[in-house]
């Protein structure tokens, strides 16, 4: 009887091992699969951000300083006033378009800048822009839902495309939120659990030489 016995306690406790271990190797799978899925949505996410990025600074300097004599007088750079709105317009055609998960609420902040060497902003020569759905410039007849925060650092007519053209930039700021559990799971090995990842992109592209 005692060997049965003996016998019998072995067999539980090996069998609660293996519940043990398999509780723990599950756990890791899990993590790992569900860390997979997740990097797949952020960086897909993430080039979609990275296109509108650059889609917004190949606008950019396409339109220059708003064509014409350069300067901000009577009769120079005409369509200053639409550079800009072109720019923004550019940048939501790409996160609304078919096909994008990028949740516009998620992006805090649409910043047109004039960029120096090393592609960071050059003072305060800013403009940034904000969601605010409806209460954008006006681009082809439909109120954009990107609106101005703030004043106007860096005018559009002020813009050099001439013999050493200014450098324009523009760059994007967005909360990626979660889709998978993985910040839960993850909430319990460590104080908390993440429910998004902040994403950021920028490009900068010289102006396009005038005539």
């Amino acid at each position: 009887m005692n060997r049965l016995r003996i016998a019998a306690d072995r067999r539980t406790r090996q069998a609660g091992q293996s519940l043990v271990e398999f509780t723990m190797i599950i756990t890791v799978i899990m993590l790992l699969l569900l860390g997979m899925v997740e990097f797949g949505f952020i960086f897909d996410h993430h080039l979609t951000i990275e296109y509108a990025s650059r889609e917004g600074a190949r606008v950019g300097a396409a339109l220059a300083n708003g064509g014409g004599t350069m300067g901000c007088g009577t009769g120079q750079s005409p369509n200053a006033a639409s550079v800009d709105k072109q720019i923004i317009a550019a940048v939501q055609r790409v996160i609304t378009s078919p096909g994008s998960a990028v949740v516009p609420s998620s992006i805090s902040e649409i910043r047109i800048y004039k960029s120096d060497a090393a592609g960071f902003q050059s003072g305060s020569s800013a403009n940034v822009y904000v969601y605010s759905p409806g209460a954008g410039p006006v681009v082809d007849g439909r109120a954009l839902d990107f609106a101005q925060s703030g004043a106007t650092g860096w005018t559009a007519c002020s813009r050099d495309n001439g013999g050493t053209p200014d450098s324009l930039g523009v760059s994007l700021k967005y909360r990626y939120t979660m889709v998978t559990p993985l910040g839960a799971v993850l909430g319990f090995f460590g104080p908390g659990g993440a429910t998004g990842v902040d994403i950021g992109d920028r490009t900068v592209m010289a102006l396009n030489p005038g005539s």
